[in-house]
């Protein structure tokens, strides 16, 4: 079967990800109607006369876009992982970056602060007000690379990697980086600070500000624009470490800018999201199967499938069991679980390691 063009891909997902916005603003425990959220959207943000424009502009908008901003993120983080190192199963979660930036996330709230703020983003950064406001994603950053760095040198021990060690390696940098952070929740001596880390610990987009969002934005933008740049060394990876060094393309080098460069895009979006797993594994699949390995069109239709998936994802958690909200990261987790054994059962690889 030969697979649909690239840009109708995308103008089906761009249509995609609006109906799934406008279904964010419009359902909630106050339901309004979509007409009505779209009248208010393309009123602008003047038209704030009234509880629903209130609802819309100032508590949902800025949910909807900073999930699109972490979703289009971590999709594009995953397919890059998953080039660097060949396999299909490596994303952000399950590679320990997300482990590693929230517990740097949490260990500037809880020592970088006498007492904390309210629970999620806003009071995390509030928290830190004496570092200052780049205090928490330059931790996430620095627990994010770190968290690569350690698997990324346990798997490659001995010359050569492989999927069983990758995985094993990941699993235990993640086992490893939970504990830490129980650790420190345990130890943290403000009642506030336990809920600003059980928000890191479960991902949420709760806390979203308008304030907030420029800083995920420029790096989703910024990182996502460099990486479509390099798309061609990153499609001779595909070719193999020697195949790769053989077209001209230092393999080492650029492994490491590009393991630099995901790992600030990933910090710096569990800083403002908490830790969200699966979103990098599950869209970065479906994306291949959908236009192909090669990530000049990968990467975009990754991205908008990104946003899609945790837009709608986040949706669930507002409204599965209203009033009580779901975090994020448990439905996600609820949907990638399956399919990330559903991938294991289907890789001829992983069953060779694991026989």
């Amino acid at each position: 079967m030969s697979r649909p063009r690239t840009p109708a891909v995308v103008v089906l997902l761009v249509a995609a990800l609006l109906a799934s916005a406008v279904a964010g603003l419009a359902l909630g425990p106050v339901r309004i109607a979509p007409g009505q959220v779209l009248d208010i959207v393309l009123g602008g943000p003047g038209r704030r006369g009234g509880a629903f424009a209130s609802i819309v502009w100032d508590v949902r908008m800025p949910r909807v876009l900073l999930g699109a901003v972490v979703g289009a993120g971590l999709a594009v983080a995953g397919t890059v992982l998953q080039a660097l190192v060949r396999n299909p199963l490596a994303d952000p979660f399950l590679l320990g970056a997300s482990s590693g930036a929230s517990l740097g996330a949490v260990l500037v709230i809880v020592l970088g602060a006498g007492a904390a703020g309210t629970a999620g983003t806003a009071g995390a950064l509030g928290a830190v007000g004496a570092i200052g406001a780049l205090g928490v994603p330059a931790a996430a950053f620095a627990g994010s690379m770190g968290a690569l760095v350690a698997v990324y040198a346990m798997a490659r021990r001995g010359g050569t990697m492989t999927t069983g060690r990758l995985i094993l390696a990941g699993v235990a940098v993640q086992y490893v980086l939970s504990a830490l952070t129980s650790l420190v929740l345990v130890l943290a001596a403000h009642p506030d600070q336990l809920r600003s880390v059980l928000f890191w610990t479960l991902g949420g987009l709760g806390g979203a500000r308008w304030d907030e969002l420029p800083l995920p934005a420029a790096a989703l933008l910024a990182g996502t624009a460099l990486l479509i740049a390099l798309a061609r060394p990153l499609d001779l990876l595909l070719a193999g470490e020697e195949g790769a060094r053989t077209l001209g393309l230092d393999t080492g080098r650029f492994r490491a800018a590009v393991f630099v460069l995901t790992s600030l895009v990933i910090g710096v979006l569990v800083a403002f999201s908490g830790a969200i797993g699966f979103v990098g594994l599950m869209v970065p699949h479906a994306a291949r199967m959908v236009v192909g390995a090669g990530h000049r069109a990968l990467l975009p239709v990754a991205a908008l499938g990104g946003a899609v998936f945790l837009t709608l994802a986040d949706l669930v958690a507002r409204t599965a069991a209203a009033p009580e909200e779901i975090p994020v990261g448990v439905v996600t987790a609820l949907v990638g679980g399956p399919f990330f054994l559903w991938m294991l059962r289907r890789s001829t690889r992983v069953e060779g390691v694991a026989g």
